[in-house]
């Protein structure tokens, strides 16, 4: 183990707990702690809150949140957020964890794939299937629209509108979104590769139905170049299955080629790992490195089962385990947020009264 030396210590960031992944799962870590007082920071390799639910099924329909029939995706995590607002918890975006290691005082340094280092008494993984990287256009050079007219996802589909839109992607979500911008943009042409969908036979009738009534256009080839003109890009360069190219002007590229889960540096921390899942106990959660947890699709134990609902059981298990390793000489007690004050004033909620 490596020390820090004082004259390093500048620019570090010092937590109680550090959860890697900001997902369901990882956003309910945080409640869990809060509750037991616990200060947190939170990792993700995607650039907005919300792993899975946000990224491939946000329009999608949740029915196995217990006391809620139903939800999106992306209702569920923002019902969540709400949830977790007391506690103030700190976000950092669009970076991995490149570096992990355990100091002499048993505290783990932690450096990001943007250079953010912290130090930590407990790490959670709450990293689903790993590291979500999203799978990008290999197009030399098309990598400067980044954000300014090539998007791998959407944050306001407004900003879109009356634009010429071209999509790529077989997926639902690309299929959806071309759906959603028919009438809403100037134009909307989906591109894909081969004549079939990875998606529900309604969706694929629907888009054929717009096709057919020119409200929008499906070509069949890849994009394998463009053209520019002052720095913005102009036209996209199609090529079919024939060799023969084609050339589609447009404002707006969005491409939806899915995700590509990594377990990336978690592979290398000496955690027990099996078929890319990290080994848990299942009464703390915790790995074989005292003080790292794993919770959620990351992780396996006999009987586990891939469900949001038993990765909330988890997180609340490691984050009593947490407190108890956080402070031994401390007793825990069981509170109730229905009746213990201390949870409504950490929770900022009035304790009712009773007649």
């Amino acid at each position: 183990m490596s020390e820090i030396s004082p004259s390093t210590q500048t620019g570090i960031i010092e937590t109680e707990a550090l959860i890697v992944g900001a997902g369901p799962v990882g956003l309910f870590q945080i409640f869990q702690l809060g509750l037991l007082e616990i200060s947190v920071h939170v990792i993700d390799s995607l650039g907005v809150i919300g792993g899975q639910c946000v990224e491939l099924y946000p329009d999608k329909h949740l029915y196995d949140i217990p006391a809620i029939p139903f939800c999106t995706g992306q209702e569920l995590i923002d019902r969540l957020q709400e949830q977790i607002k007391p506690f103030h918890p700190t976000f950092h975006l669009g970076q991995e964890v490149a570096e992990l290691t355990q100091q002499a005082d048993g505290r783990f340094l932690v450096v990001t794939s943007k250079k953010r280092r912290f130090l930590a008494k407990t790490i959670f993984i709450a990293a689903g299937v790993g590291a979500f990287q999203v799978r990008t256009l290999k197009i030399q050079g098309i990598e400067k629209f980044d954000h300014q007219q090539l998007f791998y996802t959407i944050q306001d589909p407004d900003l879109f509108h009356h634009q010429n839109i071209v999509i790529c992607g077989d997926n639902e979500i690309a299929l959806d979104w071309a759906i959603h911008f028919v009438g809403k943009a100037q134009s909307v042409t989906l591109i894909h590769r081969r004549d079939s969908f990875k998606a529900p036979s309604a969706k694929v009738s629907l888009i054929k139905d717009l096709c057919s009534q020119n409200k929008m256009q499906f070509k069949v080839g890849q994009i394998t170049g463009f053209e520019e003109n002052h720095d913005r890009l102009m036209h996209l360069q199609i090529t079919g299955s024939d060799g023969l190219t084609d050339l589609i002007p447009l404002d707006i590229l969005l491409v939806f080629l899915g995700l590509s889960p990594k377990l990336g540096p978690i592979a290398d921390w000496g955690l027990d790992i099996e078929r890319k899942q990290v080994v848990v106990d299942t009464e703390r959660f915790s790995t074989n490195i005292p003080g790292i947890f794993a919770v959620g699709d990351i992780n396996t134990y006999p009987g586990k089962k891939k469900l949001i609902l038993s990765g909330f059981h988890e997180a609340t298990l490691a984050a009593f385990a947490a407190k108890e390793s956080l402070y031994p000489e401390q007793k825990i007690h069981l509170l109730y947020t229905t009746t213990s004050p201390k949870l409504h004033k950490i929770l900022g909620v009035e304790t009712p009264t009773f007649d």
